[in-house]
């Protein structure tokens, strides 16, 4: 079948998607038929007077949607229906619509992925927690822990995480949750009706912007530079109209910027001022590689709610967050944990607690900081080498490099051509609120190896210089052509 769709280089959507979604047409009305072999991205590529990255682009969305499936050496295929059960109920219209599109991390074996920001499992003590969780199970308490128990949390880690916490007061209390995203999740219930104005960090992390956009809020957005989130673009954000401002000071998702301690007060003075709500997600603070750590919001004004969690400093398979807050706080996101789950497993919260009481979370955390400071050398130095003509700060801890490719290059559109030299990455415009953020891309270093991030910023910079000297030229780079 000849495919001649129609390109609107004025609009809005990008040429790869208005592509991908002619062809998803055609695949779904039969006039492509399950099994019909696609053109090579070349060919397409000439027929349609496009460039290569644009059509490879198209195709990797379709994949990512069940469409197509590739065949090394062979091309992309029509991907066959699955057999279809009599069906009762209609699903499409019977589920409510997912609030926004998530760009899922490749599952392709044998690339190198800065996609997911999580820590290296091969760092995990595996032999020092199976000890401390042996404890755990021989102990007296077993029964009790396998008992429904507070929503609140275990009442023994409560404690020692408000004993642990240098900036908790007697006007506060505390909520352990499912990790961090249950801690969001749970406070948006509490804090936001739909028209709420919010202020977050952009770019931002998308399961904290998929949470707000689902409850209704309108989200305003605080550019993130070098220094963290720009307080005039806070001012800004206060004077629209924001209820509710969520930052993370330390080592920020996806940039990597802190905040520093003068510009911490200023947003505590400004936020005060407005009678503005600010939760402050702190999750990254502890992988500091150099400098000192700053101020948290938390210990300059006591209604800041604070966000913790285990998942970066230890495992992120083992779901314990929490939630600081001054009590009328916590006693009203208690009542939303209760609804959602009754409470956060006991045995789990069970076994991190003597995991650390043992001193064996400060020993992993250790050695996590000195690794994370190797890897962290690594990323400057190949970026250094690699990145010529693309701007980005190298962090001073957390997880992630924020890359901004510059020449009007769209990292989603150079996506597909980089997982298939051998790396994948999170485009900038999953990470965006307003702001076009097309050329930008998060690099999450701290899970692979030093050998695989040198190698994947070299893999990284050879994809963009490729795409550079494109024989299209720079227009038909950003998927408009």
């Amino acid at each position: 079948m000849e495919i001649r769709p129609e390109l609107n280089p004025d609009s809005k959507l990008p040429i790869y998607r208005q592509l991908g979604e002619y062809l998803q047409n055609l695949i779904e009305s039969g006039s492509l038929r399950p099994g019909e072999r696609l053109p090579p991205t070349r060919e397409l590529a000439g027929h349609l007077g496009l460039n290569r990255t644009t059509i490879s682009a198209a195709y990797e969305m379709l994949e990512s949607g069940g469409l197509i499936y590739g065949e090394v050496g062979r091309g992309s295929f029509v991907r066959p229906a699955p057999g279809r059960a009599p069906e009762t109920v209609n699903w499409s219209y019977a589920l409510a619509q997912s609030p926004t599109p998530s760009a899922a991390a490749s599952s392709r074996a044998n690339l190198i992925n800065f996609s997911s920001s999580r820590p290296s499992e091969r760092q995990f003590p595996i032999d020092q927690f199976r000890a401390c969780c042996r404890e755990v199970l021989d102990g007296p308490e077993m029964r009790s822990l396998m008992q429904l128990g507070s929503p609140a949390g275990y009442e023994p880690l409560r404690q020692y995480l408000l004993q642990r916490s240098s900036v908790a007061r007697e006007t506060d209390d505390i909520l352990i949750t499912n990790g961090c995203q249950q801690a969001v999740d749970l406070l948006r219930r509490a804090l936001i009706k739909p028209g709420t104005k919010v202020a977050v960090e952009e770019p931002v992390y998308p399961g904290l912007k998929n949470l707000f956009v689902e409850a209704g809020a309108e989200l305003l957005g605080i550019e993130v530079g070098p220094d963290g989130a720009d307080l005039y673009s806070l001012r800004v954000a206060l004077e629209a109209g924001a209820k509710l401002v969520v930052l993370t000071p330390s080592f920020q998702n996806p940039t990597g910027a802190t905040i520093p301690d003068a510009a911490r007060r200023q947003i505590i003075a400004m936020t005060r001022a407005a009678g503005a709500v600010l939760i402050e997600n702190d999750i990254y603070s502890e992988l500091i590689y150099s400098g000192t750590p700053g101020e948290r919001l938390k210990s300059l004004y006591p209604n800041v709610i604070l966000l913790g969690s285990f998942s970066k400093i230890a495992f992120p398979g083992i779901r314990c967050g929490w939630i600081i807050a001054p009590k009328p706080v916590i006693a009203r996101v208690t009542e939303f944990k209760q609804l959602a789950d009754l409470h956060t497993d006991q045995l789990s919260q069970a076994f991190l607690l003597r995991f650390a009481e043992l001193g064996e979370l400060a020993a992993h955390q250790k050695r996590m900081v000195a690794a994370g400071r190797e890897k962290v050398r690594a990323v400057a130095d190949a970026a250094r080498q690699h990145l010529e003509g693309c701007t980005y700060s190298i962090p001073n801890g957390g997880m992630n490099l924020w890359v901004d490719l510059g020449d009007g290059l769209d990292a989603a559109a150079l996506r597909g051509l980089a997982q298939r030299a051998g790396i994948d990455y999170m485009p900038g415009r999953q990470f965006s609120i307003a702001r076009p953020l097309d050329s930008g891309l998060r690099l999450s270093f701290v899970g692979l190896e030093v050998d695989e991030i040198s190698r994947g910023i070299e893999i990284l910079g050879s994809v963009v210089r490729e795409a550079r000297t494109s024989r299209v030229g720079d227009m038909a780079l950003t998927g408009w052509v």
